[in-house]
């Protein structure tokens, strides 16, 4: 099934040319996604007194965000990183700092600041895509490009630990709404840092509309199905597991503090999963490993509602967690073989569309089966698990119809200053 590799290495990937630059960027733009998310709904809620209110307009920022993802990778890519992420960046920058200004004192307007969250959201600037996309051309094989994705995985991992703690670091000598500001101004810093590196391909040339049209009917909506059905599953489970926890240690009257670290348990066994898939070197194509990734993920889970007590159920979590960074690893490597080069930053996008709008729905779920109906905690992490199963089966299920294209030869990239 797979064979162990000494080489590349991680420090590999970041010794090619400018690839530890940019990566860098990307990631102190991405930080802005980790920080905004806690810092919008507590500014929201000072400002106004309401968690209601609050909830909802999170809401809308991610509803915004995630549903027209797709629609600003499409742009990126017909355009080019360098033309498109900037001016989104600076807008999406400029409204945050609008919704930090009207939540900066008590009193704010719920009907503005819910606006102008909505508005922020669709400028969002579709990085983590991009940075897989050039990932795909910096690599010079299959081997460091594995190595590379697997990376970012891990690294946009810890963004989404270190993130809020950064925010309540921040809440210490500053207002909720400075959280805010932090996460335009990393946003900007890190887009303007990203696509003023060499390694970013020019403005695209511009196209004749049938050349736009046969572009557009490109895009491997067949091939990329498998990847986005088995992220959409992989995104329900995980957003209902951080309400499992929650009840699974109310239940046994545990103290809630301790739910963080159980959910850190989670993410610990998936950084070591990341790091552990891109050491070895995978016989079996893509397709499948991401299909057994997560359904190994999911009986796990369905397990875990079994243990005896909460760090039992950390352990368990553990190593379910294992196995979520190297599903979603190859479902981006998936995505990337299944797009041309005209449409790799949209397929990444949909993989992330498929991940959110999952995470989403589970959330929904798993609140109204533990508080409404109400079913035994067992069953509630059994059904987490199950749709994680029920996606890695229908991924695995499906043929390669004939709208599928073509996987792309992987060519050498260019060295730093030929992409104009």
């Amino acid at each position: 099934m797979s064979t162990p590799s000494s080489r590349p290495s991680y420090a590999a990937v970041l010794r090619v040319p400018q690839a530890r630059r940019t990566f860098t960027a990307a990631l102190t733009a991405r930080l802005s996604y980790a920080t905004v998310g806690l810092a919008m709904p507590l500014s929201v809620t000072a400002a106004t007194g309401s968690w209601a209110l609050s909830g909802v307009v999170l809401s809308l920022f991610g509803a915004t965000t995630v549903l027209l993802m797709p629609l600003r990778a499409a742009l990126t890519d017909r355009h080019g990183p360098r033309r498109v992420l900037l001016p989104m960046s600076l807008l999406y920058g400029a409204l945050l700092a609008l919704l930090a200004a009207l939540t900066w004192r008590p009193g704010a307007p719920a009907a503005a600041v819910a606006g102008t969250a909505a508005l922020a959201g669709c400028c969002a600037p579709p990085l983590g895509p991009a940075m897989r996309a050039l990932w795909s051309a910096l690599m010079p094989d299959e081997d460091m490009a594995r190595r590379a994705y697997s990376l970012d995985a891990v690294a946009e991992e810890l963004l989404y630990v270190s993130g809020p703690a950064l925010v309540g670091a921040l809440l210490g000598v500053a207002p909720a709404a400075a959280g805010i500001l932090l996460s335009a101004a990393l946003n900007a810093a890190g887009t303007c840092a990203f696509v003023t590196s060499p390694a970013l391909p020019g403005p695209r040339p511009a196209r004749a509309a049938g050349d736009v049209a046969r572009r557009r009917r490109s895009v491997p909506v067949r091939g990329l199905l498998p990847a986005v059905v088995v992220a959409l599953g992989l995104g329900l489970a995980l957003s209902a597991v951080e309400l499992l926890v929650l009840a699974f240690a109310e239940e046994r009257s545990h103290a809630t503090a301790l739910v963080p670290w159980v959910l850190g348990a989670l993410s610990a066994g998936s950084v070591l999963g990341g790091l552990a898939v891109g050491a070895v070197r995978w016989r079996a194509p893509a397709r499948a490993r991401l299909c057994r990734f997560a359904a190994a993920f999911g009986l796990v889970l369905a397990a875990a509602g079994l243990a005896p007590g909460l760090w039992t159920l950390a352990g368990v979590l553990a190593l379910a967690g294992a196995f979520i960074a190297p599903a979603l690893t190859t479902a981006y490597l998936l995505a990337d073989e299944t797009a041309t080069e005209e449409t790799r930053i949209q397929a990444g996008a949909w993989v992330n569309t498929g991940v959110n709008a999952g995470s989403s729905a589970g959330a929904l779920a798993a609140g109204l089966l533990i508080g409404r109906l109400p079913l035994p905690l067992p069953l509630c992490f059994a059904l987490a698990g199950a749709a994680a199963l029920a996606t890695a089966a229908a991924a695995l299920g499906r043929t390669a119809g004939p709208g599928r294209a073509p996987a792309p030869t992987r060519t050498p990239a260019p060295a730093p200053g030929e992409h104009g």
